[in-house]
């Protein structure tokens, strides 16, 4: 019992009858101007449903009063953008028409229908079931009032749980907006795991020159150098709050501009860190970078972090090759270091993975692994 009454005690089934009875309210107005037309108000919601603003009232109406609190309500509140919404939108007022003037007779009818079942035990019933209308009293009469309580009870909330129903038929996204939603829902999980990755190769970066620099500069025990080491731990810490600051710009959307990702004209200063860490790096730089299409060159510099933070973090200060090229349409990246038994194997490690994900984001392509006796990371991006 209690939970075939548990509709009663819900906010939601008072709103979808409110939301049924407000159609009526047109209809009773045109009552009064021409009850021997009635279907006038129908005729009418034709052509109102085709107009494009009224998808996003009835939309925004329904959202309130149908599914009120609902975290995923499943009404468009998007103006008609076709055709075929715009006929939706005019079938959705008709049905709901036709559902409020059921749900209206069922409220007025029902209740008069019990108190004339009630009366009836103690005068001629006044209006009563078909056959009863002034007939003689009956004792029996009274027994039968829960009977249309109990009938508008249930097509209060049948009609409440109806209604709802069709609307998320037709006010629901149509399949335009769905693909839309699922765009935008795309470029979301894009730009999320683009700021991971961010966050991944700068600090990540950062913290591996900081610990190789401050375990050589223990071991060294050279003043000179603890020096040296501690300024590159400086400089490495500094970049990575630049790009930290300027990634969680981004991600409070702040209006104040941020500033823009290093590239590779900045290069050096990666040579250098990694120099400063005590890594020979043996550097080769062809052809014109500052050329370089800006995203291309943020994901290349990227790539060239991360193959150099994988050096210090997994081989250590160890002699490093690197090569980066600009020939014809194509930017070549390649780092180069012995190989030794620390380095993970090909496909392991979220770096490793980021360097293809990055060089397939630009429809390029990626390897890393062994490669003649050394560990390599080669990169070829497209310039177009």
């Amino acid at each position: 019992m209690g939970r075939l009454l548990r509709p009663l005690w819900r906010g939601t089934t008072y709103t979808r009858l409110l939301h049924l009875w407000v159609p009526m309210l047109v209809v009773s107005v045109w009552m009064f101007i021409d009850p021997s037309r009635p279907w006038v108000p129908a005729l009418v919601l034709v052509p109102v449903g085709l107009i494009p603003a009224v998808r996003t009232g009835e939309g925004v109406q329904a959202r309130l009063l149908l599914v009120a609190g609902d975290s995923d309500p499943g009404f468009s509140v998007a103006p008609s953008a076709t055709w075929r919404d715009r006929l939706r939108t005019v079938l959705w007022l008709e049905v709901r028409m036709v559902l409020g003037a059921a749900a209206a007779f069922a409220c007025v009818w029902l209740p008069t229908l019990a108190y004339d079942l009630a009366v009836g035990a103690g005068g001629p019933v006044p209006v009563g079931l078909p056959g009863l209308r002034g007939a003689a009293p009956r004792w029996w009469t009274p027994l039968l009032v829960p009977l249309p309580l109990l009938a508008l009870y249930g097509s209060v909330v049948g009609l409440g749980r109806s209604v709802t129903v069709v609307a998320r038929g037709l006010l629901g996204p149509s399949a335009v907006e769905r693909l839309a939603a699922l765009e935008e829902r795309t470029e979301q999980l894009l730009e999320r795991n683009r700021i991971a990755r961010e966050l991944h190769d700068s600090i990540g970066h950062a913290l591996t020159v900081a610990v190789v620099q401050a375990g050589a500069a223990r071991a060294a025990g050279d003043a000179k150098f603890t020096d040296r080491a501690l300024a590159a731990i400086e400089e490495s810490g500094r970049s990575a709050l630049a790009d930290l600051e300027r990634v969680l710009g981004v991600l409070r959307e702040s209006g104040r501009p941020v500033s823009e990702s290093p590239t590779l004209t900045g290069a050096d200063r990666l040579l250098e860190s990694a120099r400063a860490s005590g890594a020979e790096v043996d550097a080769e730089v062809s052809g014109p970078l500052e050329t370089v299409p800006g995203p291309v060159s943020r994901e290349g510099y990227r790539i060239l972090q991360e193959a150099l933070t994988n050096v210090l973090r997994h081989a250590g200060p160890v002699p490093v090759r690197v090569r980066v090229a600009v020939a014809g349409d194509l930017l070549y990246l390649e780092v180069r270091n012995p190989s030794t038994a620390r380095i993970p194997g090909p496909g392991r490690g979220s770096g490793l993975r980021g360097i293809r994900e990055r060089a397939a984001l630009l429809g390029g392509r990626a390897s890393t692994g062994p490669h003649e006796g050394d560990w390599r990371v080669r990169a070829e991006l497209p310039l177009r």
